[in-house]
């Protein structure tokens, strides 16, 4: 590690980036090119693991420069759209700081989308050029320009052949990457977040884990799971904090597999691995679970939809090297990933809790007559520019993020969420938060995942529904006398569908809500 004054602070002030005041770091990274340098130091070290290949950094750097002047070749420029179609692979990263090194702007396509919902991002981002693996490619009409997937095996010609990370002007506000909105609310909203928005993210998270780059040395790295897409935005500070701090990232083959996932930890000795709920809870349900070497696994974070108490003491029990370190937290897409933290033991002393904001976060409840809490409102230099294409923001002018978030923060600084604005529940003259109902059911014991939303209904206008996921032979009747004891009566669902089989998920791992709403109204809920 050099010996020059570290760029990477800690000190916080606050500065106007436009009109409104953000909480900064005052020494900070400015580009997210300038990571690359960073990664030099880790050389032989594996970078990205899957399968039976290994890539190293020195391999992604390398070919990540080759593959930045095949683009350049293409005649794509600085702040030219480039879109990236394809699954979790050594390819799909090595594209991705191609785009980075000429500072053109990587718009990351879901793998998952239907061919309405692709042939609407393309119109909508109309790319310079698109880069897709075999099974993306075959979907992209012939009409947009097609560069190469394949991840070139030569070194770069020349330096100077491609405009270099430090001869670009150190513009923190230009944008960086576009990502994607579930799209649970119509099609998929395209979020354009900054260089400052993806570094501030990863600063405060280093900085918090005292993790930041002159804290370290050559043998600080860990081995981490990525089971999530690296198109979203877990998956691209994923790879932003391994080229930082010299992370191992092991990607599973394909779709998430709580069998393939045990194997992984085992096989790679894993110490981290990010989760989403579901995830956790079909590993822990796995019943390879107690032949596996599962002791190298250290340390999780849970996140991306509710953490109900239940789990974390599943995972405590079931995962007791993790115990320290389960953390949890909560964010969204728009601004570009965690908005608080909580420890181990804050989830510990407070399970339920998302923490407290991070350094540069602010945090405040707006009030919202007729609902039972307040909705999130939150600050942050993470924030992004937009939606591409779209006038209307939900920042406002005061750089307020409104979330659209159900939420309240306690006396210490903690934040709960509650539920979500548009998924209250109303019947009759009554609100109904749809998490609070599945807070309950999930301390039935018996139950492992429940699902409430709200049902039309012809006098009331909703009623309440659930799907339950159970272990044993439970009724509605049995579910319905416990539920008595814990809610208000009003509350108590009134349509059922009980189950053994696993809910259905999305690409990202979470429950597929919109899925089973679907069903409801079809009648396959009764």
């Amino acid at each position: 590690m050099s010996s020059a004054a570290p760029i990477w602070g800690k000190s916080i002030a606050t500065e106007d980036i436009g009109a409104v005041p953000f909480r900064m770091y005052t020494e900070r990274p400015r580009r997210i090119e300038h990571l690359l340098a960073l990664g030099e130091r880790w050389g032989a070290r594996p970078y990205i693991v899957q399968g039976e290949r290994t890539v190293t950094f020195e391999d992604v750097l390398r070919a990540s420069a080759a593959k930045s002047q095949e683009l350049a070749a293409c005649g794509v420029r600085r702040g030219e759209r480039v879109f990236i179609l394809g699954w979790n692979s050594p390819e799909w990263i090595v594209n991705f700081w191609a785009c980075v090194r000429i500072a053109a702007l990587p718009v990351l396509a879901n793998a998952w989308w239907s061919e309405a919902e692709l042939d609407y991002a393309l119109n909508l981002l109309r790319p310079a050029l698109t880069l897709a693996d075999a099974r993306g490619a075959a979907r992209i009409d012939a009409r947009w320009r097609r560069g190469s997937w394949k991840m070139p095996d030569c070194a770069p010609a020349r330096s100077a052949d491609v405009p270099a990370a430090d001869r670009l002007a150190p513009d923190e506000n230009e944008p960086a990457v576009v990502i994607f909105t579930s799209g649970t609310q119509g099609m998929a909203k395209a979020v354009v977040l900054a260089h400052r928005s993806l570094l501030a993210q990863l600063q405060m998270l280093l900085h918090i884990t005292r993790r930041l780059p002159h804290q370290i040395d050559a043998t600080t790295g860990e081995v981490s799971l990525h089971t999530g897409p690296l198109f979203h935005i877990g998956g691209v500070q994923a790879l932003l904090r391994g080229i930082t701090i010299g992370n191992t990232l092991v990607l599973p083959r394909g779709r998430f597999d709580a069998g393939e996932a045990l194997e992984l930890i085992e096989r790679h000795k894993v110490r981290r691995w990010n989760a989403v709920p579901t995830m956790a809870t079909r590993l822990l349900e796995h019943p390879d679970v107690p032949r596996r070497d599962l002791s190298s696994l250290e340390a999780m974070t849970v996140g991306g939809a509710a953490v109900h108490p239940q789990l974390l003491q599943r995972m405590r029990t079931g995962l007791p090297n993790v115990r320290p370190t389960v953390a949890t937290g909560y964010g969204l897409s728009e601004n570009a990933g965690q908005a608080t933290a909580a420890s181990g033991a804050d989830t510990a002393l407070r399970p339920g809790s998302c923490g407290r904001p991070l350094p540069c976060v602010e945090l405040k409840i707006l009030p919202r007559p007729g609902f039972p809490d307040g909705e999130v409102l939150v600050r942050s230099p993470t924030q992004m520019l937009g939606y591409f294409g779209e006038a209307q923001s939900p920042i406002d002018d005061e750089g307020w993020l409104h979330s659209g978030d159900l939420g309240r923060i306690d006396a210490d600084g903690h934040l709960w969420i509650t539920g979500r604005c548009k998924d209250l529940i109303i019947r009759g003259a009554e609100n109904i938060s749809p998490v609070a109902v599945e807070h309950a059911l999930e301390a039935v014991p018996g139950v492992t995942e429940a699902v409430v939303f709200g049902v039309p209904h012809a006098e009331l206008g909703e009623e309440v529904a659930a799907v339950v996921v159970v272990s044993t032979d439970l009724t509605s009747q049995q579910l319905e006398t416990r539920l008595r004891e814990k809610i208000a009566s009003f509350a108590v669902p009134s349509r059922w569908r009980i189950q053994k089989e696993p809910l259905p998920v999305n690409q990202t791992g979470k429950v597929d809500k919109a899925a089973l709403m679907s069903e409801a109204r079809l009648g396959r809920v009764s």
